[in-house]
């Protein structure tokens, strides 16, 4: 009977052994798939919460930037209300509102806008590509080649005009070219590209300098206000063409902008996950070229905008990798504030728009490198900051 009852029990005991532990196991799972679930969940929230930020920083930004566009319509010498300046955009008014507004102020303001968007997602585009900070136009080299050329262009052939804005955008091109050949060494490494074009840069200036202290000195004058980046005396033949050129480029860069995310995180990883490596670098990089020299061939080398817009915007939106729509965003504010604290708020002359980012900007390179040296942490920010935006 003992001998029964023990085998009841263990048969009994047997069938609960499994079973309990069965039983925790299930529980475990779901546990397990509770707290995946929650994780998912989590980070789904994190990505709708950036986006949201995104998206309403760039309303603010398209916001300030429609304010101070109708503040540099609005005021100056003579002052045009906002009735009068909306009446005269679309067509209406009186001759001497069209007149201020639309023939004076307009034509600035537009190519300031548009000077300001192309510089902006050009740094974005090569900071971002190239996972350094100091990659923009204006410090590797990219902006000196157009100026290069520009000078030699008009002081050497007296060229201006549309032929001018092509010999700036051609010098762009053939100096990234250089670059980019002295920097190849099986692939494009970020700091070599960085190291090679700041020589390079420093050459190009070497050769401006060498053509204007060869020339007439009011040539030599006039040289020198576009190499200070100025939108004085802008007309509206300025801005047609680098609008019809901004319309072919922008669509072009975002295409070519799908492989940034990958390409951010290094060529290898890049090539795992399907991306041709080569292909898509090249690609980015012509699309920042491109927007550099045709902002630079519309108004001059504006120095230090490409450099500030990229690291300002990803401040705005932290998390967002390479932020090319706040940059180019922040860039156009920047350009449009800068021209019209040179027109209305400095001394009582106007100054070219390049002064004033040149103030904004070269504090903030010095600050840029001091902090640089201090952590020596750059480079890992740039490749944790492109993680996140991939996954």
């Amino acid at each position: 009977m003992g001998a029964a009852g023990s085998s009841g029990a263990s048969k009994v005991g047997g069938a609960r052994g499994p079973a309990g532990a069965s039983g925790a196991l299930a529980v475990r799972g779901a546990g397990s798939e509770v707290s995946r679930a929650e994780a998912v969940r989590r980070i789904h929230g994190v990505r709708r919460a950036r986006r949201a930020r995104g998206v309403l920083v760039q309303v603010v930004l398209v916001a300030a930037l429609t304010a101070v566009f109708c503040a540099a319509l609005s005021y100056g010498d003579m002052s045009v209300p906002l009735g009068d300046v909306i009446g005269a955009l679309s067509g209406g008014g009186d001759a001497g509102s069209h007149f201020v507004v639309v023939e004076l102020r307009l034509p600035r303001v537009l190519l300031g806008l548009l000077v300001g968007l192309a510089f902006g997602l050009s740094g974005a585009l090569f900071q971002a590509l190239l996972r350094n900070p100091l990659a923009s136009p204006d410090v590797i080299g990219i902006s000196q080649g157009a100026s290069a050329a520009a000078v030699l262009a008009s002081l050497g052939f007296a060229v201006s005009g549309f032929a001018l804005s092509a010999a700036a955008l051609g010098g762009a091109l053939l100096s990234a070219a250089v670059i980019y050949a002295f920097a190849w060494r099986r692939n494009v490494s970020g700091q070599r590209f960085v190291l090679v074009g700041i020589g390079i840069g420093a050459g190009l200036s070497s050769v401006t300098s060498y053509l204007l202290t060869n020339s007439e000195v009011t040539e030599a004058q006039n040289a020198l206000v576009w190499l200070t980046g100025s939108l004085n005396g802008s007309t509206l033949e300025q801005v047609w063409p680098l609008l019809g050129a901004l319309a072919v480029l922008l669509p072009l860069t975002a295409l070519a902008a799908r492989d940034l995310g990958p390409l951010q995180l290094g060529d290898d990883t890049a090539a795992g996950l399907g991306t041709r490596v080569g292909r898509g670098r090249l690609a980015l990089l012509g699309c920042a070229v491109a927007l550099a020299g045709v902002a630079t061939a519309a108004a001059g080398p504006v120095a230090f905008v490409a450099f500030v817009s990229a690291p300002v915007a990803r401040r705005l939106v932290p998390g967002a990798g390479a932020a090319l729509v706040p940059a180019a965003l922040t860039g156009a504010l920047l350009v449009t504030v800068a021209d019209f604290a040179a027109q209305h708020l400095l001394w009582s002359s106007q100054f070219p728009v390049g002064v004033v980012t040149s103030l904004i900007g070269a504090p903030y390179l010095l600050w840029l490198l001091a902090r640089a040296n201090r952590t020596g942490r750059a480079g890992s920010r740039w490749r944790t900051n492109a993680r996140t935006e991939t996954e």
